[in-house]
């Protein structure tokens, strides 16, 4: 794999640049939303190797919500290292053509789901500081997320990530995970309804 001048590889310079045009094309659905946007790009801007897992201890990262046809249910991950039931998602890694194919390897990977299709635009973003120590030297993910549907009784599985993976009706979300999962699954309602 080439690198550039500082050491990042190519393969990720050419991540943040197709990170740069999801953001930049993305149209926000609220100020808050429009401030990390801002935010995200601003840290693009600063950081060369800003999506990749040994650049800053704040980097990108990609995830996806797994909804239900009917849009009442979202299917979760018992994180081992956060220790809470989340989206799937993780770090980019070489391989990755694109922001939305890091977010379908992953949520594909995380739950067993060989033929998850995601939809094409954003839905949301995060960003949120890692309070647990088992993440290394990442310490702040700036997190781009991705929606999808799969069948209620389609078979998932758990990945060596993961303690658990269970679908959770959107109105009963388990309470530790609530205020990171409910303003995800409300845009990615919106952006699938």
């Amino acid at each position: 794999m080439t690198a550039a001048a500082d050491g990042v590889p190519a393969a990720y310079l050419s991540l943040r640049e197709d990170a740069r045009r999801v953001l930049t094309q993305w149209d926000p659905p609220s100020s808050g939303q429009e401030r990390l946007r801002d935010q995200f790009l601003g840290h693009l801007a600063d950081h060369e190797d800003g999506m990749w897992k040994q650049g800053p201890p704040a980097h990108l990262t990609a995830s996806a919500l797994v909804l239900n046809p009917s849009l009442d249910k979202v299917l979760l991950t018992l994180h081992a290292k956060a220790g809470m039931w989340l989206q799937f998602g993780g770090h980019f890694e070489p391989g990755d053509a694109t922001v939305l194919a890091a977010a379908t390897r992953e949520a594909r990977e995380e739950s067993g789901i060989a033929g998850l299709e995601l939809a094409g635009g954003l839905a949301h973003l995060d960003r949120h500081a890692l309070l647990a120590s088992g993440f290394g030297r990442c310490r702040e993910h700036l997190d781009l997320r991705y929606a999808g549907v799969a069948p209620d009784d389609v078979g998932y599985a758990v990945s060596e990530e993961s303690l658990d993976v269970r679908w959770w009706p959107v109105d009963d979300l388990p309470g530790e995970s609530a205020e990171e999962i409910g303003p995800l699954a409300d845009a990615a309602r919106r952006l699938l309804g």
